[in-house]
């Protein structure tokens, strides 16, 4: 490190030192991906960005949760089976402490996911993380552990991806998985249950909930499975809902001037590719040889959409499917609607068309929650394809494509008249942001990224498979 660099490093030491930290609570999403108070941000990790520091740290999905002084992650050390939550030093990239989980059974889990997927949250004095694999743990800013609240693993070999938000002294999350699905409020002081709803028509989804308020009213919505439900925060009350979503929810909507912003896309719920089953009774005369009145795996024609998703439709898991189980997910593949919408919430009970701003149904994604920023709605689709959409009326605006190609998972960030996206393989694209985008400049960071970045007091942490990194506009 040159002389000149150690000063300047010494410098934003003592100026973090010294600073109040605005983020006092923080969880998935709070900011809607939007940096708070306008602060500079660099437009080209080249050379308009200055590494404050590289911190290695265990693989794991979870997005930096950045709180007061410090920064919490969950990780997984795949050898040892080990699960364990973080907390590192902001200014300097230390590691505080590192706390292992107890678990015995892991969670099964995608191909390209992690056990360690849920983003941890934090109160200023509190930090709670998720694992699918064992359940809710709180702990002190010391990483003393202070309750614990055991559940899963769960019917899903995907595992679990959605996050604890912090809503009025409870931590609310909510798990959409094959069965069993709920969303549930535990006190922040004990873990003690305040209220818990199952959710009996839900299907697996990773869907993190998001927090609106109006009318002096909080409201915590979940977008699921075909369906974005309102529910009241204090008592867990259905309040509204709305029907027309995809039939696997992973992106997480938004909230901009008091309208919902909700982009997804799953296989086969596009006009012309919808994926359909037949009745469970034309299934029975074609494919039940053993004529038992119930359909095994070996029994399904190569082809079938069924083979590659007979785990989540075999719901009490005896690897045969009876009428209530086919019928229920065809339904599924029947209501899924593929598409970017824009909402406006209303009285109780069902929404309306009249409660919908607009729709639009091209280059929309898979994984990453989309951004509004500066009157546009911003998503990119696997492979970087960047859409963009005027929000007051859902015209396409630009089209084009990213500096980094294939899938992305990591959802969009704004600020400072830039976006944000980044790739799986670690490329991150800058957009100079306006309804006539353009690419400002690239940068491959050589390793993979599935977390999603975190603007903080001018400050961005990147997370990658092996390290958590610390930049500033230089």
């Amino acid at each position: 490190m040159k002389i000149s660099d150690q000063f300047w490093f010494v410098a934003m030491g003592c100026v973090f030192s010294s600073m109040g930290f605005s983020q006092e609570v923080s969880y998935f999403r709070h900011d809607h991906g939007i940096a708070r108070g306008n602060p500079e941000l660099p437009a080209d990790f080249e050379k308009g960005a200055k590494q404050l520091w590289r911190t290695p740290v265990d693989k794991g999905h979870s997005t930096p949760c950045v709180c007061g002084d410090s920064i919490f992650l969950t990780t997984f050390r795949a050898e040892e089976k080990e699960l364990a939550t973080i907390a590192i030093d902001r200014a300097s990239g230390r590691i505080r402490w590192k706390k292992s989980v107890p678990t015995k059974t892991l969670e099964a889990f995608h191909v390209t996911g992690s056990p360690a997927s849920s983003t941890p949250a934090c109160n200023g004095s509190q930090v709670f993380a998720f694992f699918g694999s064992y359940g809710m743990l709180c702990y002190d800013l010391d990483g003393n552990l202070l309750w614990e609240r055991r559940m899963g693993p769960f019917q899903d070999e995907f595992g679990a991806c959605s996050s604890p938000i912090l809503v009025d002294g409870n931590v609310v999350l909510n798990e959409d998985h094959d069965l069993g699905s709920f969303i549930i409020a535990l006190d922040q002081r004990t873990g003690e249950t305040k209220w818990e709803i199952p959710r009996e028509e839900a299907t697996r989804s990773y869907s993190t909930p998001i927090l609106l308020e109006r009318d002096g009213v909080k409201e915590i919505l979940v977008a699921g499975s075909l369906q974005l439900l309102a529910y009241d925060a204090a008592t867990g009350k259905k309040r509204w809902w709305y029907n027309g979503l995809s039939r696997i929810m992973d992106s997480t909507p938004l909230i901009h001037d008091g309208v919902i912003y909700i982009a997804s896309w799953t296989p086969g719920g596009d006009p012309g590719e919808r994926i359909a089953m037949e009745t469970f009774q034309d299934a029975i005369g074609k494919y039940d040889k053993d004529q038992d009145e119930m359909i095994s795996k070996n029994e399904l024609p190569a082809g079938s959409p069924v083979l590659d998703r007979f785990f989540r439709i075999d719901l009490n898991q005896n690897e045969k499917l009876e009428e209530a189980e086919w019928s229920r997910h065809a339904l599924v593949f029947e209501r899924a609607q593929n598409m970017a919408v824009a909402i406006e919430p209303g009285p109780n009970g069902e929404l309306t068309s009249r409660f919908v701003k607009w729709t639009y149904t091209r280059g929309l994604p898979t994984v990453p929650s989309s951004v509004v920023y500066e009157g546009v709605l911003t998503m990119v689709k696997d492979s970087g394809i960047i859409t963009t959409l005027d929000i007051t009326n859902g015209q396409l605006l630009h089209q084009g494509r990213a500096e980094g190609r294939g899938n992305y998972y990591a959802s969009l960030v704004a600020g400072d008249g830039k976006v944000y996206l980044t790739s799986e393989s670690g490329v991150m694209t800058i957009l100079k942001a306006g309804k006539e985008w353009e690419i400002i400049s690239s940068h491959d960071f050589g390793e993979r990224i599935m977390a999603t970045p975190v603007i903080s007091d001018g400050v961005f942490f990147i997370r990658t498979d092996d390290a958590l990194y610390s930049f500033v506009k230089s």
